[in-house]
């Protein structure tokens, strides 16, 4: 029987939270198993018969106090022992492992390992405990096989770039990539996290290409990520929104800082533009010297928008409440989140304005729950899906985790995290994020051809999707609409 407008119809790209592989997966949840490791003093035929009793690919070399000093794959011990001139398997492990391993901690995301494996060309990562123990191996394979894609070769593509004329070309076959992501049929959640994650890779080399070219000054520093990037939800049609975050002693320091940092970042912002990231209309960008700031002044801009907070200025500020950071010390970006964090938590008026704000971009639903056209006056019939669609899941989870306290950037992280302390009351949580990840999916169906209706986000529900898809469209803007209710709900509005 077909879905009626007073059914909950099911989403077609519902999938548990449960199973779902996602690259905010936690590595603790991909270990497989218990590390097998070696002494340093075993030899190569030791360790051979381990890999080949427990029918994997590796081990860890490790002494007694069982910190890793190397790793052992079966690829080493062909280059470095059978196809030597000297073919000895009792040579100690220690003359043929690859020395060092790569560490990351057990809160430490999927997303993070694939990243850091394509930077540092290694693949595997070693996971270790929160007291320093090693807790596991988490494979490229684990990864990206987890994901059923072959992405290595545009990884690749993205990585050998020696200069910004290849990296734009690889940009291009990224590009084709996650299109063909969607035609696939990928849920919604994981192709917009790994589109993310492959802009990401994009960026960090690019940036990487301009620095080489530029003297930059000795402080710790951050590349900032806004908006849509800072959130980890990208589609397929993305400007840039990011900026700079820098440490500096007195207001004559950081403007020398300052006007250190602006070529450098302006030539990021153009290299971006080139490999198909548009520059932000409204210029938020790290060569604009507004967003390029100390730490102190990013402090004091955040500050004046909580403590001094007027509609507008908000309604304009928020995508910087997303911010996470992309290159170079993390740990400025966390302080400053911790700090922001602490400030917003308890701002009764900051979080009521936000609230406020987040109530404007109604769900195109009217009261007989047929849709509710905007005032397009060249395009009548149809629906902005970022504006009316998108924008009030995102509101809605950016103030969840401003007023509880939450470090999650991402809008279904922020939600999953939000529902341990807030009720919604009928329905679980996972119907909120299932609704809010089918506008995703038809956003990123829409985006693969033409700007029909004058924009990559606007459909014509009537023409440009199917009668169930019109169904499941209207229960997603339910959802957003219940979302809504609950802020009217805890801020009386």
């Amino acid at each position: 029987m077909p879905a009626s407008d007073t059914e909950a119809p099911v989403l077609p790209d519902s999938t548990p939270a449960s199973t779902a592989f996602s690259l905010h997966t936690p590595l603790r949840a991909l270990v497989r198993r218990a590390p097998v490791t070696v002494t340093p003093e075993a030899s190569v035929r030791e360790a051979l018969e381990l890999m080949d009793a427990g029918r994997i690919g590796s081990v860890l070399i490790a002494a007694e106090d069982g910190i890793p000093q190397g790793i052992l794959t079966f690829g080493d011990v062909l280059r470095r022992v059978v196809l030597s001139e000297e073919a000895n398997l009792w040579r100690p492990v220690t003359e043929v492992m690859t020395p060092g391993v790569v560490k990351l901690g057990p809160d430490a995301t999927a997303y993070e390992a694939v990243l850091l494996m394509a930077r540092r060309n290694v693949r595997y990562v070693t996971v270790m405990d929160r007291n320093g123990r090693l807790a596991g191996v988490v494979s490229r394979g684990d990864l990206y096989s987890a994901q059923r894609i072959a992405s290595e070769e545009v990884v690749n593509a993205v990585l050998s770039a020696r200069d910004l004329v290849q990296l734009a070309v690889a940009a291009d076959a990224v590009r084709a990539f996650s299109a063909r992501l969607v035609a696939q049929g990928m849920a919604a959640e994981q192709t917009i996290q790994w589109i993310s994650s492959l802009n990401d890779l994009i960026a960090l080399h690019a940036i990487d290409l301009v620095r080489a070219q530029h003297s930059l000054p000795d402080v710790p520093w951050c590349w900032l990520a806004f908006g849509s990037e800072g959130r980890f939800e990208q589609t397929l049609a993305t400007d840039q929104d990011n900026g700079i975050l820098f440490e500096a002693n007195g207001e004559a320091d950081t403007a020398a800082l300052r006007a250190q940092f602006l070529p450098f970042a302006q030539a990021v912002n153009a290299a971006l533009a080139d490999c198909g990231f548009p520059l932000c209309k409204g210029e938020i960008m790290a060569g604009n010297p507004k967003w390029c700031l100390s730490a102190e002044e990013w402090r004091a801009r955040f500050l004046g928008w909580i403590t001094h907070a007027e509609p507008v200025a908000l309604l304009n500020a928020s995508i910087f409440f997303d911010f996470r950071p992309l290159y170079g010390d993390a740990a400025l970006a966390e302080s400053l989140r911790d700090w922001l964090l602490d400030h917003t938590v308890g701002s009764a008026l900051f979080l009521r304005l936000m609230a406020a704000n987040a109530l404007q971009g109604r769900p195109p639903l009217g009261l007989i729950r047929d849709f509710v056209f905007d005032k397009h006056s060249e395009h009548p019939r149809t629906l902005d899906l970022k504006l009316h669609g998108v924008r009030p899941y995102v509101d809605a989870a950016r103030l969840f985790a401003l007023e509880q306290g939450l470090r999650a950037t991402n809008t279904a992280q922020r939600l999953r995290d939000a529902s341990r302390h807030v009720s919604f009351g009928g329905e679980d949580i996972a119907a909120v994020i299932d609704g809010y990840h089918f506008i995703q999916l038809l956003r990123l169906k829409n985006q693969k051809g033409e700007a029909e209706y004058g924009s990559p986000n606007r459909i014509d529900p009537v023409r440009s999707i199917n009668h169930l898809e019109r169904q499941v469209l209207k229960h997603a803007f339910r959802q957003a609409n219940r979302l809504q209710d609950r802020l009217r709900a805890d801020y009386r509005l």
